[in-house]
């Protein structure tokens, strides 16, 4: 019975080492020194006449996979099958298939099994949407088995430098597409990793980067006055409230539900699938923000949603977005509306300006820490630390610098 010491010593002319454990197997040696073929020989119950099955060359196929082989060979032998016909044909059929697959059912195939994976439903019709939107129109029916590199590089072509960040997602996700292919045999490999040598430079990240338009700390006390004193309390705006209060982003306020809400210690716990960072998230409520989540409960009907709509579901994000426009807030950037994720920019700005530590702030808007080492060791989130800061916060944006000076 050949072992790893056995086959790796195997010299080319030498007898084939017989395996004692799965009948009819053997390694054949190559022309190089430790290298050489697996063979498996049986009488084929299909033709009646002896026959060689290859099994993998060695070492690439090591003595134990070669044995788990042999005996799936031995067993559809056992059942009356043929491994070298049921081969051959699973290749017939690859190649049917193959010949078949258009870009379009591939990518719709790896859809359906990456839905369950999804941060939300509106991240899972997005990746599709990209795709029917920028791909399928130039390649959507083409066979996957004749995409070259240059039928994605003309099909990005027209928002590789336009939309770079669209761009780079269209692009992952065509080679999601292309590597589930290739691990089913259909293409050999994907040829996105090449695709960036035919088009021209994108901008860096840096160069690229937008960010939302934010209000200055200084000024939120005014706006804060001018949107929430003496206006009637409609969910939206109680939600808009909530959000600066929180300075959480708003999909994760206008998804929550009351089962994540702890009243007693004033805590707010957002589970992990509803993360950006897949990481459950805990949030220090404020007096103010407390007494939000109470005006809301007074109104409950039975949603399990804290700010639902008038149909029970979630408030859009457009929702909060005309609060902001119907009441003309500009924003610190010329010319340019403030923006609800804004906000969360300008609650980093005051939190820096007044002292706070990066990472008691840093962890108030569930930002990861992007040092993997660091990461491990801090397991702590700073809870009570940031109770004191968004208590402060809320002081600051409902009452201004006249209270803190009281």
């Amino acid at each position: 019975m050949p072992t790893d010491a056995k086959t790796r010593q195997i010299l080319p002319g030498q007898r084939p080492l017989a395996d004692g454990s799965i009948t009819g197997l053997s390694l054949h040696s190559s022309t190089n020194r430790g290298e050489g073929k697996w063979i498996l020989r049986f009488v084929s119950p299909v033709t009646g006449k002896r026959r060689d099955f290859g099994l993998g060359a060695y070492p690439a196929t090591s003595v134990a996979l070669a044995r788990r082989n042999g005996m799936e060979a031995r067993n559809l032998i056992a059942k009356g099958g043929d491994p070298v016909e049921a081969r051959r044909i699973a290749e017939i059929e690859r190649h049917a298939i193959a010949s078949d697959f258009s870009f379009r059912s591939a990518a719709i195939a790896v859809h359906e099994e990456l839905r369950a994976g999804f941060r939300n439903p509106k991240h899972a019709a997005q990746w599709i949407t990209t795709l029917e939107t920028y791909v399928f129109p130039k390649i959507g029916n083409r066979r996957v088995s004749d995409l070259r590199a240059s039928d994605f590089a003309d099909a990005l072509r027209q928002i590789w430098l336009t939309k770079p960040e669209t761009a780079s997602r269209v692009k992952q996700r065509c080679d999601a597409v292309m590597k589930w292919c290739a691990a089913r045999d259909i293409v050999i490999a994907s040829p996105l990793a090449v695709v960036d040598r035919l088009l021209p430079m994108q901008p860096s990240k840096r160069q690229r980067v937008e960010h939302h338009p934010a209000l200055g700390w200084r000024e939120l006390p005014d706006i804060y006055a001018s949107l929430f004193a003496g206006t009637a309390t409609t969910s939206a705006r109680l939600l808009l409230e909530f959000v600066i209060l929180t300075a959480c982003r708003s999909g994760e306020a206008r998804g929550m539900e009351w089962a994540e809400v702890d009243f007693q210690n004033a805590v707010w716990t957002i589970p992990a699938t509803r993360m950006k960072t897949r990481v459950a998230h805990r949030i220090a409520l404020s007096q103010r923000a407390v007494a939000i989540l109470r005006i809301m409960s007074e109104q409950r009907d039975g949603s399990p949603l804290v700010f639902p709509s008038r149909k029970n579901t979630q408030l859009s994000d457009m929702t909060l977005t005309k609060v902001l426009r119907d009441a003309h807030v500009m924003s610190d950037t010329p010319g340019r509306m403030a923006t609800v994720h804004g906000f969360r920019s300008t609650f980093r700005d005051w939190a820096s300006e007044n002292g706070y530590p990066r990472d008691v702030a840093e962890r108030a808007l569930a930002h990861t820490i992007k040092n993997a080492a660091e990461a491990a060791y801090h397991r702590t989130d700073l809870l009570e630390q940031r109770r004191v800061m968004m208590e402060a916060w809320a002081q600051w944006v409902g009452l201004g610098p006249t209270a803190l000076a009281a």
